[in-house]
């Protein structure tokens, strides 16, 4: 009896070290992760994993698990009425026939519901998504890439810029066979005239009826992003709602798409995003809805241009750095490359600290954007000096420290130049007259209006200020430091106001 148990117990050992448990592991190690983070609604993924298998077909299997295993990073942001009560109102804007429609009925029920209020909500996708919904998303998929006008494109694209069900944090929609019934026009115009020579009618198409709010158009509802089928519905939305929409319009044609981002521009106030569209293996192209020419290249510096992926990106911040230790925004999302360099001239900085109480193994880079510095990257610090990749050349920089949720200087301003970078320490001991002159497109002066005139030093120091006159062409400065970032605010500033430095000779250059 005890030979028979030795006997048995070596068996098993031989076959462990023969024969690893990741051999006989049911899914890859990634799949498998998420599936036990996916907890009641495992049984929703194995089921699409299932149906893939059975399809026979290895290609929709590998699919299924690239979505599956990058699918723990992703989210929809929504939102719900609910009454003074607390209690959730019953409305759905997609089951009315127009927006206009919807609108109507919204305004009935608010009155029958005073104190109406939007109740945020997170759904993760891992813990919500439904099997019938990734096989309808993966199966419709396949049917526009093996029926797309543009050939060539490779397996790897395909999972990236076509399959995925999602693009950022929009409501989760059914939306392929909507897009693909309305924008069939796209695949037999490509065919009669080509793809580039196709993309000025997408433009135009998309215009004549979808309207661009810009920058006045923010939603009271606490939603990011609309839905893919709200985009169809409501006819309008900022820039980054439209270049959803031509993601949406170019994936459901079998087209590679995704959205370049630019989080802020560095020598103006606000942002953008735009569409990138892909011709098969041959080269990808810019396209911006709200440009006269779909393809113009970018006409001011960007602080970076992030492309949107769906699968995680191992290199970037968030996907070895705690949340709590990158500053709220972008910088904590894990799938996006940094393709700043295909679009405008850049170079790495080197950037020297501050010394500071606390261990850092971060700084972060900060542009001025909306009078206050936002930051846009990151770089690892080695002995007290933090390298930053691929920055803008011809924009100003203020390394950081992220403390206690706030962003602190790490170290003075630094100029991007053309071929090399210049630290701006404002130098106390050597000061000037400045003549501020109007400047068309960039400066006007206002009667009774009073000019605050500042420099950068660790924080905006005032130098003095000036009221204009009627006649107020110039405005002269006294003690202004050598080798300062300056910039003037007005007593009726809307936060437009930028940064500028002045040359021995008088000249400005803004930021």
């Amino acid at each position: 009896m005890l030979q028979k148990l030795h006997s048995a117990l070596l068996i098993k050992l031989l076959f462990v070290l023969f024969f690893p448990v990741g051999v006989f592991a049911q899914f890859p190690d990634a799949v498998e992760k998420n599936l036990k983070k996916a907890g009641n609604n495992r049984s929703e993924l194995e089921k699409a994993i299932t149906y893939c298998k059975q399809t026979g077909d290895t290609l929709k299997l590998k699919a299924i698990y690239f979505l599956i295993s990058n699918i723990d990073i992703h989210t929809s942001s929504d939102y719900y009425w609910e009454n003074q009560a607390g209690n959730k109102i019953n409305y759905n804007e997609l089951d009315y026939s127009d927006f206009d429609q919807a609108a109507k009925e919204f305004e009935i029920i608010k009155e029958k519901n005073p104190g109406l209020q939007p109740k945020k909500i997170i759904y993760k996708d891992i813990e919500n998504i439904k099997a019938d919904y990734l096989i309808a998303n993966l199966e419709e998929a396949f049917t526009a890439w093996k029926n797309s006008a543009v050939k060539n494109t490779s397996f790897d694209d395909f999972c990236e810029y076509i399959l995925p069900y999602r693009i950022s944090v929009e409501p989760l929609q059914n939306w392929r066979r909507s897009y693909a019934a309305k924008f069939n026009w796209i695949n037999k115009r490509i065919q009669s005239i080509g793809f580039e020579a196709t993309l000025p009618f997408v433009r135009d198409e998309a215009n004549s009826w979808f309207t661009n709010t810009w920058g006045t158009g923010t939603r009271k509802e606490p939603l990011p992003r609309l839905g893919s089928m709200q985009l169809l519905m409501r006819k309008q939305g900022s820039c980054d709602d439209l270049a959803d929409l031509g993601v949406f319009t170019m994936r459901a044609s079998g087209i590679p798409a995704s959205v370049n981002i630019i989080p802020y521009w560095a020598t103006s106030t606000g942002g953008h995003s735009i569409n990138v569209f892909f011709e098969g293996n041959k080269k990808n192209i810019l396209f911006d809805y709200g440009s006269k020419q779909y393809n113009e290249a970018l006409r001011r510096e960007p602080t970076k241009v992030l492309r949107l992926t769906y699968s995680k990106q191992p290199e970037n911040l968030a996907s070895f750095e705690e949340s709590k230790n990158i500053p709220n925004g972008f910088l904590r999302e894990q799938n996006y490359i940094d393709v700043t360099g295909d679009y405008w001239k850049t170079t790495k900085v080197k950037c020297s600290l501050y010394p500071n109480a606390n261990v850092f193994e971060i700084a972060y880079l900060g542009t001025f954007n909306g009078l206050g510095w936002k930051p846009f990257w990151w770089g690892k610090i080695t002995d007290n000096k933090a390298e930053f990749s691929q920055i803008c050349q011809g924009t100003v920089v203020l390394p950081q420290y992220y403390i206690n949720e706030k962003m602190i200087p790490a170290g003075p301003v630094v100029w991007i130049g053309d071929k090399e970078s210049k630290v701006l320490i404002p130098d106390l001991k050597k000061t000037r007259e400045v003549l501020i002159t109007q400047l068309a497109n960039y400066l006007i002066f206002k009667p009774q209006v009073t000019y605050k005139l500042f420099y950068w030093n660790d924080a905006w120091k005032l130098i003095d200020s000036k009221t204009a006159a009627p006649d107020t062409q110039s405005l002269m400065f006294a003690k202004v430091p050598k080798n300062a970032l300056l910039l003037l605010v007005s007593s009726n500033s809307k936060g437009y106001e930028r940064p500028f430095i002045v040359d021995d000779k008088g000249e400005r250059t803004w930021f």
